[in-house]
């Protein structure tokens, strides 16, 4: 049985992020009295202006349709559609990976009016929510919880500058580059993002992104970088073993509905929001519903980021190469993406005979039970020097952020 909506009372939501956001406006509405309450001072600020993924691979309906089902609209911020996107071998070889679908959306997250952040919060002001910036509650006293990362399982770092290049993304396998996981550029409209993801914890780990920003320089050399700033960001990775504890429903992140072989969890974030708003009028039973449509896709990202944690630039050739002969067969590359994504036997059994048990049971504050993701260890292979063109990035950086210029993380994170 669902939960209901406990008559008028007032919902509490914590989190104006896009779980929480999506949540208020099915609420709002269907006519509840709606409170989300953010420690931040706006919804979007913990992300820099920051270029993500929404991906539309882990299903065969649209996102974009999934989303005017519920009654969200996508018009309401900015998206750029990609059919292609270059990947990039760890030998250097770049293959282009096609689609005649849409493969995934770039969105931007922050503060800025076209971010999905703020197209979320429009609506949920519109349909009636009431949103309280720099407000602390507590979980107990809330239906939803919508938090954002509690720990660490894996980091990522990036440089934000003006660019010539026309739109345009690049998927990087290299284990140097991105250790346990993999590199990208995104340009938009004039706008680019160099990022590197780091699956296992590193000392002065901003040498990854000069080392990375100095490769795209060498290959891309259209690029023309002028620097912006740095962002950085951190991503908490779990399995729950309750979604809802004592009348409270916990989504996205803060239920550890993230994807955790490449972090693509904004999918995932906003149809647990639905959800639990569902729940809350009485039309499905969260936890049973997370369980059958979310869950299963996140235990099988288990499995991949377990067998990705056990190989180097070898294997990341072998899925490189496999992609492109796939495609090229079926003149289409999104099904060799979406083979990895969804659910199977095999992943299953990868699952239940070695995946979770590389998860740490984890009490947390609010006394739940969870499986965390590690922040792994570095490997020997992680210990080398910055190359001449790396350290002459860090010295632009230097200068440019003399300058003015920010940056959200330290050199020793």
């Amino acid at each position: 049985m669902a939960s209901g909506g406990g008559g008028d009372e007032p919902i509490q939501i914590m989190g104006a992020g896009l779980s929480g956001l999506a949540a208020a406006i099915i609420l709002a509405k269907a006519g509840k009295e709606v409170h989300v309450h953010d420690i931040r001072e706006d919804s979007g600020a913990r992300f820099d202006g920051d270029f993500q993924g929404l991906e539309n691979w882990t299903s065969d309906i649209d996102f974009l349709d999934e989303l005017r089902g519920w009654g969200i609209n996508p018009d309401e911020f900015k998206v750029t559609p990609f059919h292609e996107v270059d990947v990039i071998h760890p030998d250097d070889e770049i293959t282009r990976a096609w689609s005649p679908k849409v493969a995934f959306r770039v969105i931007e997250r922050g503060t800025a009016p076209h971010t999905i952040d703020q197209g979320l919060k429009r609506q949920a002001i519109a349909a009636g929510a009431q949103i309280h910036y720099n407000s602390r509650v507590k979980p107990e006293d809330c239906q939803i919880v919508a938090a954002g990362p509690r720990d660490t399982s894996a980091v990522a770092f990036g440089e934000i500058f003006e660019t010539p290049l026309p739109n345009h993304v690049a998927f990087h396998f290299n284990d140097k580059l991105a250790p346990g996981a993999y590199a990208y550029l995104i340009v938009i409209d004039g706008i680019g993002l160099i990022c590197t993801c780091l699956w296992r914890k590193q000392k002065k780990s901003e040498r990854f992104l000069n080392e990375t920003i100095a490769w795209y320089d060498q290959h891309y050399p259209e690029l023309n970088r002028k620097p912006i700033k740095r962002v950085g960001g951190k991503g908490d990775f779990t399995i729950n073993q309750k979604y809802t504890i004592d009348g409270r429903h916990y989504v996205g992140e803060a239920g550890g509905l993230q994807d955790f072989m490449w972090g693509f969890g904004m999918r995932y974030a906003i149809t647990s929001g639905v959800f639990a708003a569902k729940d809350l009028l009485g039309e499905m039973t969260y936890d049973s519903e997370v369980r059958k449509k979310i869950l299963p896709t996140v235990i099988t990202s288990v499995s991949n980021r377990w067998l990705m944690n056990r190989v180097g630039d070898r294997v990341f050739k072998k899925i490189a190469v496999n992609w492109h002969r796939d495609q090229t067969k079926r003149q289409d590359g999104l099904p060799y993406i979406a083979n990895l994504f969804r659910p199977d036997l095999k992943r299953k059994i990868v699952y239940s005979l070695f995946g979770r048990w590389m998860l740490k049971k984890v009490t947390t504050d609010d006394g739940r039970t969870v499986h965390r993701l590690p922040f792994r260890k570095a490997r020997k292979r992680d210990v080398w020097d910055p190359s001449t063109e790396a350290q002459k990035v860090k010295e632009q950086w230097k200068q440019i952020r003399r300058g003015g210029a920010t940056t959200s993380f330290g050199e020793e994170e």
